[in-house]
């Protein structure tokens, strides 16, 4: 659950910066990588939606 929490918030972090660059999010292939997905796409939408960020 560790690892998953950890993959989250770091996936999170991530997605903020690859919004801010206007950069395309990767997919990993396990559990830990999707909620790391998760994390780049919650990431990703508020960059873009709250600090307009990626458009």
């Amino acid at each position: 659950m560790k690892e998953i929490l950890g993959a989250t918030a770091t996936g999170l972090v991530v997605g903020l910066l690859f919004a801010r660059l206007k950069l395309p999010i990767p997919a990993p292939p396990t559990l830990a990588g999707v909620m790391g997905i998760v994390g780049l796409f919650l990431g990703y939408y508020i960059a873009v939606r709250f600090f307009g960020w990626g458009n």
